[in-house]
């Protein structure tokens, strides 16, 4: 079984991405943060690892996507309440990120999400524990 997870991010700055994360309340390893990359911690055992672009560009020989044109991927976080996604989203803004949809209840679940600097997709969930999710074969 697998130990760790690492969501590698090409991004323009690493130290405006480090700036940018660290108004949300996230922090970085520092055994694996440079001027190169910076380990943001996101939980015990998952990271994002925010790589400049030219150093990103070592690991593969494909073009990189420019975030703010193309979904590369969505990177989905859980959180603990409903008032922590708000509260994310607030700080995302507020640090210079992008909100580009309204939040979704859908009753067992609550999400909404961000855009950063970069222009990466951050979803924000947060699962009711005590409310009943519908059936596959609902109509």
């Amino acid at each position: 079984m697998h130990k760790q997870i690492y969501v590698n991010l090409a991004v323009s700055s690493v130290e405006k991405s480090k700036t940018f994360f660290s108004q949300l309340g996230f922090t970085f390893e520092p055994k694996f943060t440079n001027e190169q990359a910076a380990a943001m911690v996101i939980g015990e055992n998952i990271y994002a690892m925010l790589l400049a672009k030219d150093f990103f560009q070592t690991f593969t020989n494909k073009t990189l996507c420019n975030p703010k044109e193309s979904t590369e991927a969505l990177i989905c976080i859980s959180c603990d309440s409903r008032a922590q996604v708000d509260e994310l989203v607030v700080k995302a803004r507020a640090a210079g990120g992008a909100v580009p949809r309204a939040p979704q209840d859908h009753g067992f679940m609550y999400g909404h999400g961000f855009e950063d600097i970069d222009g990466h997709i951050w979803e924000l969930v947060y699962m009711d524990p005590n409310a009943v999710m519908p059936s596959a074969d609902a109509s």
